[in-house]
């Protein structure tokens, strides 16, 4: 059963924290592919300086709708990204999924990456995450709750310690510690 709503209609900083542990998945045909997520970076509202909401104001109402919806946009020109929308309607903010440590379908992930099966860094990274799982920006706007895109809860106890830090791969605000990981899990990122 995929998370409800209501665990995402809470301040973004709690939600990138709660979804540590949490089971990303990703239903393309009869491919299934899904990972742990093991890394978040929090964005906030207008005050955040590296959030949309800041610098790109107006520009993308789903960020402003109410949480449990995916906001996915082109970084770079290059790759997508996978955000979870937080808070309630009307008060933006978001959770970067950075990392996921991958359970089903790695060698369908290896396959839409162009590794092997085993690469340790499989899902780690933004971009390398949504190529991992198949997600495009055609996925932006996705109803998280359920579908074919949806992160359900964890799959085992939570038993690992939670570290917080800055943002990276920002120049904004990127000392806000606003980016959590799971200790020493392999598949973060950095």
């Amino acid at each position: 059963m995929p998370l409800p709503r209501r665990f995402y209609l809470r301040p973004a900083r709690a939600v990138a924290r709660d979804l540590l542990g949490c089971v990303m998945v990703a239903r393309r045909g009869r491919t299934v592919t899904a990972g742990r997520i093991v890394e978040t970076e929090a964005y906030l509202g207008p005050e955040d300086a590296a959030s949309h909401a800041a610098f790109r104001p107006g520009s993308h109402s789903l960020f402003y709708g109410p949480g449990g919806f995916a906001y996915v946009y082109l970084n770079y020109g290059i790759h997508c990204c996978f955000n979870a929308i937080a808070n309630p309607a009307g008060q933006p903010g978001c959770v970067l999924v950075r990392a996921l440590e991958p359970v089903v379908g790695l060698s369908a992930m290896a396959r839409r990456r162009r590794v092997k099966p085993g690469a340790r860094r499989l899902a780690s990274g933004p971009g390398n995450l949504t190529r991992a799982l198949g997600i495009t920006w055609r996925d932006n706007g996705a109803d998280l709750t359920r579908g074919r895109l949806t992160i359900e809860p964890p799959d085992a106890p939570r038993d690992f310690r939670v570290v917080a830090g800055p943002r990276i791969g920002i120049t904004r605000a990127a000392h806000l510690r606003l980016r959590f990981w799971i200790a020493g899990n392999p598949h973060v990122s950095r």
